[in-house]
């Protein structure tokens, strides 16, 4: 099954309401779609979302990095060489892991239908219904806390929050989402690099002393900074996530070895595509840390690959974060995994199932 060619479009979905985080604020979603088409006529596709802030890659970095380096090296090659493909990707230049990624999801989409079966399956997972958290953006605190109570009432049963503004403040929003929500919801705080490793400490320690239950801090300090990182390990009870610290397999593993995080956030456009986050997951497995499947804003497309990545290791990849279609305001996607709020469910067709994608603009 050779690839004969690789096309590139703009994919633009708006959110529900405003995306708030510590880093940036984005109202809508919009995203490179990559179609890789086989010569017997299949399709398969990926996506890639522009996230500056913590990848480093643009629309236009993302495109120039698929049409003048990737496709290049991918075209006319096999794609149920899957092995050898992925090293062709992977190597077709530094960096530029989103743009990777959504290569890589295609092809995987591809050989999964060359061998006629869904892509989980076929990386080794029998988990086909899945369950994920909201992302509650940060806001004022009565916002905050009615949109934690309007997602208990679409059915979600856990809520991440986003902090790392100025503590005071976080520690409020998070003490009166838990008043609101009581025991109805396990309470996961992200603070996207919004604190300092001291500050870290004090505001967990604070929540914690108001019996604030919290299944887990997400990335509390800057990225690079792995020795605060160990240090607010080591400090509060409370888990703590290694997200933004924590790209691919080598990072991965220094985390891991310093213990500078008690869980690890797998994502695919930080890891580069589903190959190197099967291998974050296989190494955390073996340290026995488990892990967290989350996304970045992205729409069905890639998150459908994420789910996939998710259910064929499950045993390791024991949370999930895969909400972007649920801030959508609606699903472009034909096919392919179905996401009802927090249910999330893989059909039982070839690759990622995917039939279409509706409102694709060429570049």
């Amino acid at each position: 099954m050779k690839i004969v060619a690789c096309h590139v479009a703009l994919l633009r979905v708006p959110l529900r309401t405003p995306f708030r985080t510590a880093l940036r604020e984005v109202d809508s979603v919009a995203d490179v779609v990559v179609t890789l088409q086989a010569d017997d006529g299949r399709l398969g596709y990926g996506e890639a979302p522009p996230t500056a802030a913590i990848t480093g890659e643009t629309l236009g970095s993302i495109t120039a990095a698929i049409t003048q380096h990737i496709a290049p090296r991918v075209i006319g090659e096999d794609a149920a060489d899957l092995n050898r493909v992925v090293g062709l990707i992977q190597t077709s230049m530094v960096g530029n892991h989103s743009a990777k990624a959504a290569v890589d999801i295609a092809l995987h989409d591809l050989w999964a239908q060359h061998h006629g079966a869904p892509l989980y399956r076929l990386l080794g997972g029998g988990c086909a219904q899945l369950t994920t958290n909201l992302t509650i953006s940060v806001n004022a605190i009565d916002t905050m806390v009615d949109d934690a109570l309007d997602a208990l009432a679409r059915g979600y049963t856990a809520l991440k929050i986003k902090i790392g503004k100025d503590t005071d403040d976080d520690v409020a929003r998070v003490r009166a989402i838990h008043a609101a929500v009581g025991d109805r919801a396990v309470l996961r705080l992200d603070a996207n690099q919004g604190w300092t490793a001291k500050q870290a400490v004090r505001a967990i320690r604070r929540l914690e002393d108001a019996g604030v239950p919290m299944d887990l801090v997400e990335q509390p300090v800057k990225a690079s900074d792995l020795d605060g990182l160990g240090y607010v390990t080591r400090h509060v009870a409370t888990p703590i996530m290694a997200d933004e610290s924590a790209f691919g397999p080598h990072e991965v593993l220094d985390v891991i070895r310093r213990g500078a995080a008690d869980i690890i956030n797998i994502k695919l456009m930080k890891a580069g595509g589903i190959a190197h986050a099967l291998r974050i997951a296989d190494i955390a497995g073996m340290h026995g840390v488990p892990c967290m499947m989350g996304c970045m804003l992205e729409s069905s497309v890639s998150v459908a690959a994420a789910a996939h990545v998710a259910a064929a290791r499950s045993q390791v990849i024991t949370r999930v974060d895969l909400d972007g279609p649920s801030l959508c305001a609606f699903d472009p996607v034909d096919g392919g995994v179905h996401f009802d709020e927090s249910r999330i469910a893989l059909p039982d067709t070839p690759g990622l199932g995917i039939r279409a994608i509706r409102g694709l603009e060429p570049f």
